[in-house]
């Protein structure tokens, strides 16, 4: 058995390694989904000598099967958000505690104490349907940070707009995280000259407006709030962990979470620093689910472990779609 309790920790690239070579074998074994996908691919836990030799799971699977390496009990599901006649990704968590042990650690390791912040959360569409792992999250960041105007702001934005004001003129550290379309609907209504808050995004304009690349996004956001960068948040319904970016689109991942870039021609490989290519997730905090994913993603990877998001596949774009049979 692996004990979880050790699982979000710094690690070096040895120690990651191992672990994941650790893990894989617990899912191999425990994961009937995964097991069978790796047989699929004529991979076994003894075939797999190193990372890169890994199978990833494509994402959809979550779609479509429980994708669970535990026979415990299912204390919650997370599900994604998706338009009408869509099938909705479902995640099946058999410890919670684990969930809120990745975000927690993962925010200190990026940005320090929560309980230093005012958390002003700006989700509506999110708040508006039950199932978002992101609402867990901050509700759980929200909680943490113990400070009397942390919340989520669904209605009342002259409420949100005096709060944000009123605590960033008196210096207190303040976090607004948000989902892009409602925070460009704010700054077209307020033009804001923030000093001392982090604004964050979450992507997603969830069908509410033109979607706009990351760095057109980013100056409108910029010259609305009045700040000099926007940090964003990486993460997914799939997923336990979460990856930041404070500004310039780069993005770094937690000790425990990793990224592989693979080749769009041929997904069983992968590409070098600074090529395009599918984005593969590494993360141990998955434990009970698959810590190995081939996302929808497109994106780059850096020698110093940041990466940038590109783009997603569309669904003629994906390479390897026998591979989802199974």
């Amino acid at each position: 058995m692996i004990d979880t309790t050790k699982i979000i920790a710094k690690y070096s690239k040895d120690e990651f390694e191992s672990k994941a070579l650790d893990v894989f074998r617990f899912q191999f074994k425990n994961n009937p989904i995964y097991n069978e996908f790796c047989h699929y691919l004529g991979r076994s836990s003894s075939s797999v000598k190193k990372v890169q030799q890994i199978p990833f799971l494509p994402i959809h699977f979550f779609k479509s099967k429980k994708v669970v390496a535990t026979n415990s009990d299912v204390q919650t599901v997370f599900s994604s958000s998706g338009t009408t006649g869509q099938a909705f990704s479902k995640h099946y968590i058999t410890d919670i505690k684990l969930y809120e042990r990745s975000y927690t650690k993962g925010f200190q390791y990026f940005y320090g104490d929560v309980g230093q912040y005012c958390i002003i959360a700006l989700l509506p569409s999110y708040l508006e349907r039950s199932g978002s792992s992101l609402i867990y999250m901050v509700n759980g960041l929200i909680e943490k940070s113990n400070h009397p105007e942390s919340g989520f702001y669904l209605n009342g934005i002259d409420r949100l707009i005096d709060t944000l004001t009123t605590l960033d003129a008196k210096g207190n550290k303040v976090l607004l995280i948000g989902v892009s379309f409602a925070l460009l609907d704010l700054v077209e209504k307020h033009q804001l000259r923030l000093k001392n808050t982090i604004v964050m995004e979450t992507g997603g304009m969830k069908g509410r407006r033109k979607e706009l690349i990351r760095k057109e996004l980013h100056d409108y956001l910029k010259k609305g709030f009045g700040i000099e960068t926007i940090h964003s948040e990486y993460g997914m319904t799939e997923l336990l962990s979460q990856a930041y970016s404070k500004g310039n689109g780069r993005f770094k991942t937690p000790p425990w979470m990793k990224l592989l870039i693979r080749d769009t021609e041929d997904p069983l490989n992968f590409v070098p620093f600074g090529k395009t290519g599918g984005i593969n997730v590494i993360d141990l905090a998955n434990i009970y689910s698959c810590s190995f994913i081939a996302t929808q993603d497109l994106g780059k990877m850096y020698e110093d472990g940041s990466f940038e998001i590109l783009g997603r596949f569309d669904h003629s774009d994906v390479r390897g779609c026998n591979l989802m049979v199974i």
